[in-house]
């Protein structure tokens, strides 16, 4: 939110380029959309859960007005000692609307992916065979269980950054090693772990 971005993403057949200029606005961008972006100040960037909102499967991207990128920016009281995480998911459920019933498997599921070694025991834990349960999550979720347990363990390493140094943090959230997470992260939001933390890499 904030600044000049640009967003590229691929459409059936070819890849199309919209230009979006936020100014004191922001930009929503789809999940799974290829995107760029480019800033000339400080901004925000908010990452959330594709199955918390109804609107993940909208437009590649979207422009947020700047009246609701300044209610976003008060609600998370940056200037305080913390970010109010739970005031912001209230500005963000009004823009983004809410979560979208799931089948209450595709709920486990999603729980149960930051402990879960083998993907293949998701399905028989729920009563399904891998390809039905692929199937209800692409469904319910629009994205693939592969990619949904990579999300997972971006966002672990990256809570472990303020503890541990980024190769530790790699190994924690189940990753190879540190370049492992660093290519995973970049392909996900197109940052690394240490510069979305604001930790040294």
């Amino acid at each position: 939110m904030e600044g000049a971005a640009t967003d590229r993403w691929r459409g059936r057949g070819r890849a199309r380029r919209r230009h979006h200029r936020a100014g004191q606005g922001g930009v929503l961008v789809a999940p799974q959309a290829s995107h760029q972006a480019y800033v000339s100040s400080g901004y925000v960037a908010l990452f959330v859960n594709p199955w918390l909102t109804s609107r993940a499967r909208e437009a590649a991207a979207a422009p947020i007005e700047p009246a609701t990128v300044r209610r976003l920016l008060a609600a998370l009281r940056l200037a305080g000692p913390a970010p109010d995480l739970p005031a912001a998911r209230r500005e963000l459920v009004t823009l983004l609307g809410p979560a979208p019933p799931v089948d209450p498997r595709v709920q486990y599921v999603l729980e149960a992916l930051p402990r879960t070694a083998r993907i293949a025991d998701l399905g028989a834990e729920v009563g399904l065979s891998l390809p039905r349960l692929r199937a209800l999550v692409d469904r319910d979720v629009g994205i693939s269980l592969v990619r949904l347990r990579q999300w997972h363990r971006v966002g672990h390493a990256i809570a472990e950054l303020p503890r541990v140094p980024v190769s530790q943090a790699a190994l924690l959230a189940g990753f190879a090693d540190q370049a492992h997470l660093t290519r995973t992260s970049r392909r996900l939001v197109g940052r690394t772990p240490a510069a979305i933390a604001g930790t040294p890499s």
